[in-house]
């Protein structure tokens, strides 16, 4: 079973990262698998009750590798933390499998420190379901649902609950782009590395001004379009007027005869 365990987490290092180039690589040299490793047994201690000796592990684990993982955090199968450095993850934070975190990523509770006995044990940190990409600085704050297969964009502030197969981006973070993962198998599902889009996505707030300038320029168009039928009406109001003098002229000249 350790055995097993251990080779999903490398197999999935070796998929996700292209610099990785073999087993023993990735056991010797990767902070993502030493990390996580320390992270198993400090779970197992922690829900063992031995939570001072967990937290023990876990501190280690930070210092060696400098991913803060907190031994009461929920992971499945095939994390891959990639370089890592600055990573936190919450002790209420829940992951699916085959996600994949870049460095300076946090999963932090929003909680106010007033009153924190009352806080213990309830839920404050986000969940990320199977398949997600979040990428570098990003912050997934409070307890909040990234959905499977949504990509996170690099140095993006999260506080909203992400579509499963959405790209969100930005501070505050705005979705760009949505997939449906599910229609997806994990051989077609494309990669995206840092989370981030590279391709021409529009960004949403000029998304919305283009809509509004198009707007404007429909409107203006109107009101010209208003002017002109005025203009019209007004310069002709004074010939209809003298035509019907002139017609009253004629009337009470032939009435005359």
């Amino acid at each position: 079973m350790v055995f097993k365990v251990l080779r999903d987490e490398i197999d999935g290092a070796i998929a996700r990262d292209p610099a990785a180039r073999s087993r023993l690589e990735v056991l010797l040299f990767y902070p993502s698998v030493h990390a996580i490793l320390c992270y198993r047994a400090a779970n197992a201690l922690w829900r063992r009750g031995l939570r001072m000796l967990a937290r023990g592990l876990s501190q280690f684990a930070r210092f060696t590798t400098g991913i803060e993982i907190h031994p009461g955090a929920k992971i499945g199968q095939r994390l891959f933390i990639d370089h890592g450095m600055g990573l936190v993850i919450g002790e209420t934070a829940e992951i699916g499998d085959d996600v994949t975190l870049y460095h300076d990523v946090t999963l932090g509770g929003v909680a106010p420190a007033v009153n924190a006995r009352a806080q213990v044990d309830v839920k404050r940190h986000p969940t990320v379901r199977d398949g997600a990409i979040i990428g570098s600085g990003a912050q997934i704050l409070g307890p909040i649902v990234v959905g499977a297969g949504a990509s996170v964009g690099a140095n993006a502030v999260v506080v909203k609950n992400v579509p499963a197969g959405a790209t969100v981006v930005g501070n505050p973070a705005r979705v760009v782009e949505r997939r449906q993962p599910e229609a997806e198998g994990p051989a077609e599902r494309s990669f995206r590395a840092y989370g981030t889009p590279t391709d021409d996505l529009p960004d949403p707030v000029a998304r919305a001004l283009d809509g509004l300038l198009d707007q404007v320029e429909t409107l203006k168009a109107r009101v010209a379009a208003l002017e002109a039928d005025r203009s019209r009406s007004m310069s002709s109001s004074p010939i209809e007027g003298e035509d019907a003098e002139s017609d009253g002229r004629d009337e009470i000249g032939r009435q005359s005869n």
